[in-house]
């Protein structure tokens, strides 16, 4: 996709801004729903904010694609956990949405402790005429009341509610990274460090434990959960990555415990390549299964690789997303940059991947052409309707006016979370604070 990416130009559409940023502020997960018509993002402050994408007017047939804010709601509160002398943040470290069964929209949201299942609905109308209360909501008197009155709807201004439905609490010791709704959609799964558990939608006091790698001995510990997630057709099946750059799946036929995987995922590593820094920048941030099932993409600190499920010694294909970091890993050690975690998504077809990187940048590799551009998702280069300009990196040497040295990389300017519409061109993107959502051009 380098010169010819005119094929792919990107609009953006929607800007979430503001002028100063909190801390709260930031952007911690983006997700669509599975339609596409709706789109999620929630923030350190514990709020999800979601955004309708506009229906297509006959006058205006370019207009379709703008996403609005839709509804907004806090989600999680700061809590303190009195037996630990902990606190307990409020952001929210994963969204997932529950295919839609009637007029309501149904998610899932977590931070470290506690999911919740939250009902989004449209109210339009408003029953008046009760027999027991007058107009303004207050009781009259019984021996008033001479009649009965039919209550009648009436419509009313639009109102979007957002009501907690499920509270599922008090399963973890660890902090959640990962939850993930089953096919069956009856049961989900979340992930802490060392363990994962098995919901169902219905009932909040208790949960299966299906994974538990815990050492009876902590000192013996040598790596972490960090993401896990079901398989997309296959109810028994799921995975879930490692902090040694690991995959396990799992059948949860097999046995009640997953502690035996069926199947195990790693690539030998190259001697050569072996430094300080192997074992941090081999760690697995993000594994997520293909639509169709049969991969599984994984995201490390300096590549993404994709994975067949039927090759357990290697993956199939690797892409490097900023090789010119390598080395730079000292600095990135000394500032903590190298524990960052990054998200990687696919598209609907499974044919580009994208993910992303430092300096605002974000990248996607076409699977099959096996071209790859870097794009830059920042407010000086997006007035809506921009076309995206690809950007590159030199590293050393001579510099091209286009080009910007690895040198001059903003490393507090990073997309960790990015997020694909299920069946066409558009993304959303997360900028510290504000969300960025591109789409194909609109001819």
């Amino acid at each position: 996709m380098e010169e010819d990416i005119d094929t792919r130009k990107i609009n953006n559409s929607f800007l979430r801004d503001h002028s100063y940023a909190t801390e709260a502020d930031i952007i911690s997960t983006v997700e669509f729903n599975h339609t596409g018509e709706l789109l999620a993002t929630g923030d350190k402050g514990g709020r999800v904010v979601i955004f309708q994408r506009e229906q297509e007017s006959k006058n205006q047939p370019h207009r379709r694609g703008e996403y609005n804010v839709y509804s907004t709601f806090q989600s999680h509160e700061p809590e303190f956990d009195y037996l630990k002398s902990l606190e307990i943040e409020e952001k929210i470290n994963k969204i997932r949405w529950l295919p839609q069964q009637n007029a309501a929209y149904f998610l899932l949201s977590t931070n470290d402790k506690t999911v919740k299942l939250w009902k989004v609905s449209e109210r339009d109308k408003r029953p008046e005429g009760y027999n027991l209360k007058d107009e303004d909501g207050r009781l009259r008197d019984p021996s008033m009341i001479t009649m009965l009155r039919v209550p009648v709807l009436k419509p009313m201004d639009l109102m979007v509610e957002a009501t907690p439905r499920r509270v599922f609490a008090n399963a973890h010791t660890y902090h959640i990274n990962s939850i993930s709704v089953n096919s069956d959609y009856e049961t989900y799964m979340s992930a802490d460090d060392l363990r994962i558990n098995l919901w169902n939608f219905e009932i909040t006091n208790q949960s299966f434990n299906i994974v538990d790698i815990k050492p009876a001995n902590m000192e013996e510990l040598t790596e972490v959960i960090t993401a896990a997630e079901f398989h997309p057709h296959h109810c028994n099946t799921f995975v879930y990555s490692s902090s040694k750059g690991t995959i396990r799946l799992c059948d949860m036929r097999a046995s009640a415990l997953c502690d035996r995987h069926s199947k195990f995922f790693e690539e030998p590593e190259d001697p050569s390549n072996r430094s300080f820094f192997s074992e941090i920048i081999s760690s697995i941030s993000d594994v997520k299964f293909s639509h169709s099932g049969r991969y599984i993409m994984t995201r490390d600190y300096l590549t993404v690789k994709v994975w067949d499920l039927n090759m357990e010694n290697r993956p199939i294909e690797t892409y490097q997303v900023h090789d010119y970091l390598r080395s730079k890993l000292c600095s990135l050690y000394e500032n903590d940059c190298i524990f960052d975690k990054f998200e990687c998504v696919w598209n609907g077809s499974d044919s580009v991947i994208m993910t992303g990187s430092y300096n605002n940048f974000f990248r996607m590799f076409d699977r099959n052409t096996k071209r790859d551009v870097t794009l830059e998702a920042s407010r000086e280069n997006s007035k809506p309707r921009a076309i995206l300009k690809p950007r590159k990196v030199c590293v050393g040497g001579k510099r091209r006016k286009d080009e910007i040295s690895v040198d001059s990389l903003d490393f507090s300017k990073k997309i960790l979370h990015t997020a694909w519409h299920p069946s066409e061109n558009i993304i959303a993107v997360a900028a510290t604070n504000n969300l960025y959502i591109f789409q194909d051009k609109v001819n």
